[in-house]
């Protein structure tokens, strides 16, 4: 289960709205998205979160390039809404360069039935090690991206659970957010 909010912070404080994400396809897409909710160019956050597997926040101010931060990556590589977070850039991988994506990704710990303990042994999988895209475990992205709004990166990444919840909660939106929930 999904949820995806838009908060946008205005004149008279966050005004929240759902948001529909079947049409974004892209980073880029996700921003106008965004753009749109604030006319005056105001600071608006997109929070999407998969129940207790990951959680991100992109932040868009203005015409400047969003800032995100995904709070568990390998989670949401496995997410079609989370796979238009994880650009090449936050992965630190070169633009275009995909690689044989199914094959990196080593999703569960293990490759071929090899126990986790093993691959210890021999220096992690190959994919992991051999190739540099396999897509890590773990937060990724710009932790500070609500340092300014009173989130610090040390809460923001202890998160888990409901942390749209705890993000409005700290920026005083919880109640907006809670109307569009």
């Amino acid at each position: 289960m999904y949820f995806a909010a838009l908060l946008a912070r205005t004149e008279d404080g966050w005004e929240a709205s759902d948001t529909e994400l079947d049409d974004v396809e892209t980073l880029s897409d996700l921003a106008d998205l965004a753009r749109e909710a604030s006319p005056d160019e105001d600071t608006v956050l997109v929070l999407i979160e998969q129940e207790d597997a990951w959680f991100g926040v992109v932040r868009v101010d203005g015409e400047e390039d969003p800032r995100i931060y995904v709070s568990d990556a390998a989670a949401a590589a496995r997410s079609s809404y989370g796979e238009i977070l994880l650009t090449d850039e936050l992965l630190g991988r070169e633009p275009g360069d995909e690689g044989d994506d199914l094959d990196a990704l080593d999703l569960d710990g293990t490759e071929d039935g090899e126990s986790d303990d093993e691959e210890d042994e021999d220096g992690g999988s190959d994919a992991a090690a051999g190739s540099g895209e396999a897509v890590p475990h773990g937060p990724v992205g710009d932790a500070e991206v609500l340092d300014d709004l009173g989130v610090s990166e040390k809460e923001l990444r202890s998160m888990s659970g409901d942390a749209v919840g705890e993000i409005a909660e700290a920026l005083g939106a919880l109640d907006v957010l809670e109307t569009v929930r």
